[in-house]
């Protein structure tokens, strides 16, 4: 059990220790806790904080904080519903990631711990009942959303209804389901199950249930009037357009002031331990709070960022998210150019430690192998490699420019020169097993050998080839044709004694699988080139990329991209249409819906479910 500090409020004591949901609302300037059989009532008039821990069969439990505003909540008491967010946060061992949601514009994640829904109530929680006297006047709900269901209270207007959307109508004595012609089968489903909740919950069973389809579907018109036909169009009809995302950060000092960077170039450097700032990304604005900086520090910098919303008039869907030092996600994490994934190595040299420490205590002599001991035995062949294309009957040499730049459809012949004396030093194996003769290789495309790389130290190999019989082979004119549409290179190699760049295919929607998280890619045309980063790859990796581009194409200056936060160019350059997912959190049996593609990550495993009426 942890000790609170005299800084965090009494009410969280013991809290964390078990999974699933605690709910707290803001009453008369202090944290009531909610009974379980309250949870997803929440009253437009007050502010309300939330804590979902996970736990985990190995490592620390996993935690997430949220404070919700109501439409009608005080100032007061949001401004305390986010500093009592960071008082828990400090309670847990500052551990967790915290989100600001508003009414109306809940995030999915938010939503997904309430099922069906969350209906917000009107008026203030009153803790001896913990509802507010209320009249039940006729309201009309809009429901929207396949798998986390927004629930939104509309004009009781017959213009207010569309083709697109599902909608429920809440009286006295029935509640109806009306589904637009246009709206999907699961958005039916899931508002059957917001009826069948408004039903248990708001008419304790005691009510009836109708749909538009229904014999006695004439009472439901006779709430707006009569019946009349709905127009065809409506604005739910418009697509939404996905705003371009520029982001800014901003350090915030002790007196809540922002002060812009001066670069908008970002890396994980730029953020020191003893700060904190604000990501701004338009539509989403990060806080990330440095270990170092207090808790009074903190609830300054989230002022300041709040503050700093409405002064800008951002819309309320702006999320503001809070993170601190070790704990970023991965979209936070995409708006840097850099960011070193040191986790993994920080865990294997500590490991790499102890078993050493483990074996000295033993009494044995341990010494460590340098990593240069891993590279391929290098020799140096400048100037004294030849290469020579064979086309047809004729055998050309290349110039030394050319040597390096091999096509995929073409066959060479590589010849080493180096005098028994090298040879002695730097592969005596062969030179014994050959009696000091040459050697003779036999190499296929694929299967080099890391010697035969290092005789290059760096090399290009196209697809495609330039002797006459592929080009009659393959039909092929001018084997230059292609290099004024895209080309996509995957870069290799151990060092800079030893690096390549590999064309691989690029055809049309299946260009993306040539793309590999553990490899660095080169992408270009005549207008653009593009870095692609995988989330596997080491900074060896990235100082190989770098030179190899330079190799390959000195001239111009890259547009580096990590996987994971590439921009819509670089997809349009590579051929794809661009494929967005979102995740399904809390997901149930329920959310595997016939019109979707969902795809399972074990970890060890990755299942691809296929609906039967998915495109």
């Amino acid at each position: 059990m942890f000790r609170l500090s005299k800084d965090i409020d009494s009410a969280f004591q013991g809290v964390g220790t078990k999974g699933g949901l605690e709910v707290w609302c803001i009453h008369n300037n202090q944290l009531i806790s909610i009974p379980k059989s309250s949870f997803g009532r929440f009253h437009s008039g007050n502010a309300y904080l939330l804590l979902s821990t996970a736990l985990r069969k190995i490592g620390s439990p996993q935690y997430d904080i949220h404070y919700w505003l109501g439409h009608d909540a005080t100032e007061v008491d949001s401004v305390l519903a986010s500093d009592k967010a960071l008082e828990l946060d400090a309670a847990l061992g500052c551990c967790t990631v915290q989100y600001r949601e508003v009414q109306g514009q809940e995030t999915e994640k938010f939503l997904s711990y309430f099922k069906p829904c969350i209906i917000p109530v009107e008026g203030k929680y009153s803790p001896q009942n913990g509802l507010a006297e209320e009249t039940y006047p006729v309201t009309l709900l809009m429901c929207k959303g396949d798998h986390a269901v927004r629930v939104k209270e509309v004009p009781f207007l017959r213009s207010s209804l569309n083709h697109d959307d599902v909608f429920v109508l809440d009286t006295a004595s029935k509640v109806f389901l009306f589904a637009g012609c246009n709206s999907s089968t699961q958005e039916k489903a899931k508002a059957l199950e917001v009826v069948e909740y408004i039903k248990d919950n708001k008419h304790a069973g005691r009510c009836q249930v109708a749909t538009i389809g229904d014999a006695d579907a004439g009472e439901f018109w006779t709430f707006f009037g009569g019946y009349a036909p709905i127009p065809k169009c409506s604005s739910s009809t418009n697509q939404e357009q996905t705003p371009t995302t520029c982001a800014k950060l901003l350090w915030i000092d002790t007196r809540g002031n922002l002060h812009p960077t001066e670069t908008s170039s970002l890396n994980k450097d730029m953020l020191e331990k003893d700060k904190c700032y604000m990501l701004d990304c338009d539509s989403e604005v990060f806080v990330w709070m440095g270990r170092n900086t207090s808790l009074t520090e903190r609830k300054t910098s989230i002022s300041s960022s709040e503050e700093f919303l409405r002064k800008e008039g951002r819309s309320t869907s702006t999320s503001l998210v809070l993170l601190t030092e070790g704990l970023e996600n991965a979209r936070f994490r995409s708006f840097f150019d850099e960011w070193p994934q040191t986790a993994e190595s920080s865990l294997y040299n500590e490991g790499r430690e102890k078993v050493a420490a483990m074996f000295k205590r033993k009494g044995y002599d341990v010494e460590e192998f340098s990593d240069e001991e891993d590279e391929p035995l290098y020799t140096n062949c400048r100037d004294a490699v030849k290469v020579w294309r064979v086309d047809g009957g004729d055998v050309s040499l290349l110039s030394i420019h050319d040597q390096a730049k091999l096509f995929s459809g073409d066959c060479y012949i590589v010849h080493m020169e180096e005098d028994r004396a090298d040879a002695i030093s730097n592969a005596s194996a062969i030179v014994s097993s050959t009696k000091g003769e040459s050697v003779m290789c036999h190499i296929h495309q694929g299967n080099e050998p890391a010697r035969f790389y290092s005789m290059f130290q760096s090399l290009v190999v196209f697809k495609g080839g330039l002797s006459k019989r592929y080009k009659t082979t393959f039909l092929v004119e001018n084997a230059n044709e292609c290099e004024s549409k895209a080309s996509l290179f995957r870069v290799q190699g151990t060092s800079s004694r030893s690096m390549q760049a590999i064309q691989v295919d690029l055809v049309g929607s299946l260009a993306a699988t040539s793309l590999n998280s553990s490899y660095c890619y080169i992408l270009k045309n005549e207008a653009s080139v593009f870095t692609w980063i995988g989330k596997l790859t080491s900074e060896s990796d990235h100082d190989v990329l770098d030179r190899m581009l330079y190799f390959l194409d000195p001239s111009r200056q890259p547009m580096t991209t990590r996987e994971g936060s590439e921009p819509d160019t670089f997809w349009d350059l590579l051929g794809n249409d661009v494929l967005k997912a979102k995740e399904v959190y809390n997901f149930v049996q329920d959310d595997l819906t016939t019109e979707d593609v969902l795809l399972l990550d074990c970890q060890t495993e990755v299942y691809v479910w296929i609906g039967l009426n998915s495109t």
